[in-house]
């Protein structure tokens, strides 16, 4: 999947599949997940967001299924 960079403390690249709702956040440690169904407008909340790494944690961590991929 391909991930655009994001500036954050705590976010390297964020990626989304709309045809499979999946999200591919990379984090500085190098970490990658992958998130499922999570609605494309999460996506773009994310990518607007004034502090990726708070909406993540709102929004995203602990809301939608996920698998650590690297």
């Amino acid at each position: 999947m391909n991930r655009i960079s994001v500036s954050s403390s705590n976010l390297k690249s964020v990626g989304y599949d709309p045809e499979s709702s999946t999200l591919e956040i990379e984090f500085n440690n190098n970490r990658v997940y992958q998130y499922f169904n999570v609605p494309e407008s999460v996506y773009q909340g994310l990518i607007n967001a004034a502090s990726h790494g708070k909406y993540h944690h709102r929004h995203i961590k602990d809301n939608y299924r996920y698998s650590q991929i690297r």
